[in-house]
C-alpha cells in the first residue's frame, strides 16, 4: 500500500510539474502555427509570474494573480506582436530581446517580494471521489489550474484541427498571401494568435509563482520557456506530442529531486541538468522522421508579411 501511495504521489508531482511546461508549449504552438516565432516565452514567463504573485500578495486572492499573470503576458506579447508584424522588425531578434526585457522588468516587479510567501490552500474534499483512496487521492492533489490545463490541451486540439478559425490560422500560417486574396485578415489572426500565447505563457509563469513553489524567486522559470520553444518545434506542432513531451520534463525534474535525496554522490549540478537534457534528447530522437517535421512545419514561420 505504502509503495502505491508513493506512485500516486510521484505522479501527482509529474503532472504538476509539466503543466506550466503545457501551456507555454501550447501557446506557443499557437503563435507559431499562425506563422510567428516568437523566442519571448521566457520573458513573459517571467513577467507573469512576477505580477501574479505581486497581485496575489496584495490582494489575498490567487485568481485574481493568476489572471492579472496571464494580462501581463498578453501585454508583453501585444508589444513583441507591434514590433515584428505593424513594424516588420526581425522575429528573432525581438524575441530574444522580450526575453532580456523581461528578466529585468520581473526582478524589479519582484524585488519587493522577497521573502514573502502565499497562503496554500488544503486538498479539496468532494463527496465519493474523497472516499475512493487511491482515486481519490490523484484526483484531488492536482491543482485546478492543473484541470483547466487540461482542458485547454482539448480545446487547442479540437481548435486546430476540427474548426473553421483553426483551418484559418492554418492557412494564415502555410500561405498568407493565399488567405490574404480569399479576404482573411493575415495581420489580424497573427495579433490574435500572438496574444494567446502570450496569456499562456503569463498563466504558467502564475503558475509556477502563485502555486508550484509558492514564493518569487528571481529567474524562478528556470529556462522552461526556452524548453517550450524547443518543444513545438521537436514535437513537430503537434499538441499530443507536446502533451507527452511535458510529462516527460516533468517526471524528470521530479526524478531528479529523489534521487538528489537518496545522496547517491551525483553532482548537483548533472541533476539539475539532467530533465533538461533528457527532454531534448527524446525529443529530438521523436523528431527524427524529417518527412514529417517538413510536412508540419508552417511553411511561413518567421517570414514578415506586408499587405
Amino acid at each position: 500500500m505504502a509503495e502505491i501511495n508513493f506512485i500516486v504521489i510521484l505522479l501527482i508531482a509529474t503532472v504538476t510539474a509539466a503543466t506550466p511546461l503545457m501551456l507555454a508549449s501550447l501557446g506557443e504552438l499557437v503563435a507559431e502555427r499562425s506563422g510567428v516565432l516568437n523566442l519571448g516565452v521566457e520573458g513573459m514567463m517571467l513577467v507573469g509570474a512576477s505580477v501574479a504573485f505581486a497581485v496575489a500578495a496584495s490582494s489575498g486572492s490567487l485568481l485574481l494573480g493568476t489572471v492579472c499573470g496571464a494580462l501581463a503576458g498578453a501585454l508583453m506579447s501585444l508589444v513583441f506582436a507591434f514590433l515584428t508584424l505593424s513594424c516588420m522588425a526581425n522575429q528573432v531578434a525581438t524575441g530574444l530581446a522580450l526575453t532580456i526585457f523581461g528578466i529585468g522588468v520581473s526582478a524589479y516587479i519582484g524585488s519587493g517580494f522577497t521573502g514573502v510567501s502565499l497562503e496554500v490552500s488544503g486538498p479539496l474534499v468532494v463527496p465519493f471521489i474523497s472516499d475512493v483512496t487511491i482515486l481519490g487521492t490523484f484526483l484531488l492533489g492536482l491543482e485546478p489550474l492543473t484541470y483547466v490545463t487540461i482542458v485547454l490541451f482539448f480545446c487547442v486540439r479540437w481548435f486546430l484541427y476540427k474548426s473553421r478559425p483553426g483551418l484559418m490560422l492554418r492557412a494564415v500560417g502555410d500561405v498568407p498571401d493565399a488567405a490574404h486574396a480569399i479576404g482573411f485578415s493575415v495581420l489580424g489572426v497573427r495579433y490574435l494568435a500572438v496574444m494567446f500565447g502570450g496569456a499562456m505563457a503569463g498563466v504558467a509563469g502564475a503558475f509556477l509563482s502563485v502555486y508550484y513553489t509558492p514564493v518569487w524567486v528571481e529567474n524562478m522559470t528556470a529556462g522552461r520557456g526556452w524548453i517550450a520553444v524547443a518543444l513545438v518545434v521537436f514535437a513537430a506542432w503537434n499538441p499530443t506530442r507536446i502533451m507527452f513531451g511535458a510529462l516527460l520534463f516533468g517526471g524528470v525534474t521530479i526524478l531528479q529531486f529523489h534521487i538528489q535525496s537518496a545522496n547517491l554522490g551525483i553532482p548537483t549540478q548533472f541533476l539539475t541538468m539532467l530533465p533538461y537534457a533528457a527532454t531534448i534528447a527524446v525529443l529530438v530522437i521523436i523528431s527524427s522522421d524529417r518527412a514529417r517535421i517538413l510536412l508540419n512545419t508552417p511553411a511561413s514561420l518567421a517570414v514578415p508579411f506586408r499587405p
